[in-house]
């Protein structure tokens, strides 16, 4: 079993809530829009971390990190990059790739919105941890952590880091 801490469009902010569940977890993934490597290179001190550059990132974020990371954990298969669109009409090049990589989940991040949704077309779990970051319209700051065991996702929370400094964890039902 390993747990998992899954953020996104950081935009350069890494702060006291979000290091306190990346100590929690055995590995962190990071689904693009880093703003600055200090993010991902605290992160890594803590845990093991993959990631993916997203379209603000610069040069050094792109030599860094892939723009699709493709790998297995638990007998799960997973695709993760920043811009992927929305569930059921994804872009053509997030299209491509599910269709020959054929991921178990599907994760993404830049449209700053929460997302934990089956579809049942491609039968994929896709996943958005919204914007751990500041920077962005979004009004709460979130984050998703989850399990992998046994082939499966299970006790998936949504982790909410409102702007007044406030943690929060709710259960996602349907993930057990």
């Amino acid at each position: 079993m390993k747990k998992i801490l899954l953020l996104s469009d950081t935009h350069g902010h890494i702060d006291e809530r979000i290091l306190k569940y990346a100590q929690e977890a055995d590995e962190i993934w990071h689904a693009g829009d880093i703003g600055d490597l200090k993010v991902t290179d605290t992160l890594a001190q803590i845990k093991p971390l993959r990631s993916v550059y997203g379209n603000i990132d610069g040069s050094n974020a792109r030599v860094s990190f892939p723009e699709n990371n493709i790998f297995t954990v638990e007998g799960v298969k997973f695709l993760i990059t920043h811009i992927g669109g929305p569930t059921g009409k994804y872009t053509p090049r997030v299209r491509k790739l599910l269709d020959e990589i054929k991921p178990d989940v599907f994760i993404c991040g830049h449209s700053h919105i929460l997302k934990v949704m089956h579809n049942k077309t491609r039968n994929i779990m896709h996943l958005n941890p919204g914007a751990a970051g500041i920077h962005g319209f979004h009004q709460i700051r979130t984050m998703l952590r989850f399990e992998v065991a046994q082939g499966k996702l299970q006790n998936m929370e949504v982790v909410e880091l409102n702007l007044r400094g406030k943690n929060l964890a709710q259960t996602v039902q349907g993930t057990n």
